[in-house]
């Protein structure tokens, strides 16, 4: 029963969204590579073909992030503004199955999204002969989605006790942060100061390092980059466990609002 009422809102949730023609992304997709395609050849004439690779990549990677910020703040902060959330959990619905549900609407949503477009880059790379390791591509999108994942949950998180608009701004820094994890590492490791050292260090211990997810590098340069399969698996429990933490953190949050 647990599961059955978790699918229905993640079911829900899933048409709602592409209701609201998050898919359109796709075409806007299509047509930014076509353009690219015909304009890169000269623009780029003597370099590198993996331009259009890293372009393609960069361009499916920004709109999932999109997507998973913009329409992860809003899917328990708009049910708390129009007060449908009353409905909702007036029906034998626990409040952690409402977040779950949430959160696997949007996720599947994310892989069709990302789904059609790595489809529709690797027909354009075919088509214009461009080298590459489908393996590669496909495991770089499969990561795109897991920290799109994790994006989303972050977005839920803070969508449940702040307005739209901030928990959409706190979102985007912890991306940014996540992905700067490791630089700001670095930098307290040549700093002198040891009050400087501890404080950075609990920022990258707090923040998700979302660099671990990154393998865009890997699709382009090849599989001579790939991790080996337990760092691979490693990185992958770390998206998946800090996901389900920050869901775990929603529900808690969630749990104690009073509407």
């Amino acid at each position: 029963m647990v599961f059955s009422r978790i699918v229905v809102i993640a079911r829900n949730v899933f048409l709602e969204v592409i209701r609201d023609r998050v898919l359109y992304l796709m075409a806007l997709f299509a047509l930014v590579m076509l353009a690219a395609a015909g304009l890169l050849p000269p623009v780029s004439a003597g370099t590198d073909q993996k331009i259009l690779l890293d372009l393609g990549l960069a361009a499916m990677h920004l709109l999932s992030v999109i997507v998973a910020v913009f329409v992860g703040t809003g899917l328990v902060n708009k049910e708390i503004e129009k007060r449908t959330v009353l409905v909702l959990l007036a029906k034998p619905v626990s409040r952690s199955e409402f977040i779950v549900g949430k959160h696997l609407g949007l996720s599947a949503v994310l892989a069709v999204l990302l789904g059609g477009l790595g489809l529709m880059f690797t027909l354009l790379l075919l088509a214009t002969g461009v080298p590459f390791s489908f393996a590669s591509l496909a495991l770089a999108t499969g990561f795109m989605l897991l920290e799109a994942m994790l994006l989303t949950a972050v977005a839920l998180l803070f969508g449940v006790f702040t307005s739209s608009l901030l928990a959409t701004l706190l979102t985007f820094a912890v991306y940014l942060m996540g992905h700067l994890t490791q630089d700001l590492v670095a930098f307290a490791q040549s700093s002198e100061k040891p009050g400087l050292q501890q404080v950075i260090t609990l920022v990258y211990l707090v923040l998700p390092d979302l660099e671990r997810l990154n393998l865009r590098n890997l699709a382009v340069y090849g599989l001579e980059l790939l991790p080996d399969a337990l760092t691979l698996l490693a990185h992958l429990a770390y998206g998946l466990v800090y996901s389900a933490l920050l869901l775990l953190l929603a529900t808690v949050v969630f749990s104690r609002r009073q509407f």
